[in-house]
């Protein structure tokens, strides 16, 4: 038995741009029409979502039918509620909220196998074939085949911005604007300067230290993104789909009416 690889990582390693979408429903058949359309991601949330475990556990399934990945972001609590998604085969987690390079080296460690970290061992979960997956070939697999991600979305985490970037075992650094520009004082000022400039800085310490840079941007932004050095986009929501389509078919079916 062999880990899937990660369809993200193969992306970000030869250099292409890895196209995310998100969910907000916890409905597997959701995930499922994503992963049929063909983005190499769905981001899935464990933060501002009460999606529960079995729920997720099968979102993560919709996706795989398809080499899909799934990347979880993880509420912040304790060591198990940020590796519980990797053991139901999650391709990456994304930890929100990083606000430290000592926080970065704690998330690594939780999350990588030895020679990187001390997460813990199990293998007898999707992600280690249910206990037939050889040990040691399990923890490298799933130190060369799963990433990691943290959320750059507070001011406080520039200060360090160069060491939490240096800190092994993290592959994606994604920027936040939403909350970014509530820490600053200017909520939903996308293109403020100082968000701008963080925006800018993330992407170019993330190429001095070997990171990928990650956002979220609309459809019509990708290719400016991907020239400022983002290569981790995620570009739309379920929710945000579903709403547009609403509008449209009522305002449309008013018209017809008229």
């Amino acid at each position: 038995m062999h880990m899937r690889p990660s369809r993200v990582l193969r992306k970000l390693r030869s250099g292409e741009v890895a196209l995310c979408v998100k969910m907000n429903l916890a409905d597997p058949r959701v995930v499922e029409i994503a992963s049929q359309v063909g983005f190499d991601c769905v981001w899935l949330c464990n933060e501002h979502v009460p999606t529960d475990w079995l729920v997720l556990e099968n979102m993560i399934r919709a996706a795989k039918v398809y080499d899909v990945d799934t990347v979880v972001r993880v509420s912040k609590g304790s060591y198990s509620d940020i590796v519980r998604p990797l053991e139901a085969d999650a391709a990456g987690v994304m930890v929100p909220h990083l606000m430290s390079a000592e926080e970065a080296r704690y998330v690594v460690r939780t999350t990588r196998f030895h020679p990187i970290g001390r997460r813990p061992v199990d293998g007898g979960n999707a992600d280690g074939a249910y206990g037939r997956m050889g040990l040691l070939e399990y923890m490298e697999s799933a130190n060369r085949e799963r990433f990691v991600a943290v959320q750059i979305e507070d001011p406080e985490p520039l200060e360090e911005l160069e060491e939490i970037a240096s800190v092994e075992g993290i592959d994606i650094l994604f920027f936040g604007p939403a909350d970014f520009s509530q820490g600053i004082g200017h909520p939903g000022e996308w293109d403020h300067p100082l968000v701008a400039e963080a925006r800018e800085r993330i992407a170019r310490v993330c190429a001095e230290h070997g990171k990928f840079a990650g956002t979220a941007c609309g459809p019509e932004e990708v290719a400016r993104f991907r020239d400022m050095g983002y290569s981790f986009l995620n570009v739309g929501a379920d929710v945000i789909a579903l709403g547009n389509y609403f509008s449209k078919a009522l305002e449309d079916a008013r018209r017809a009416l008229e």
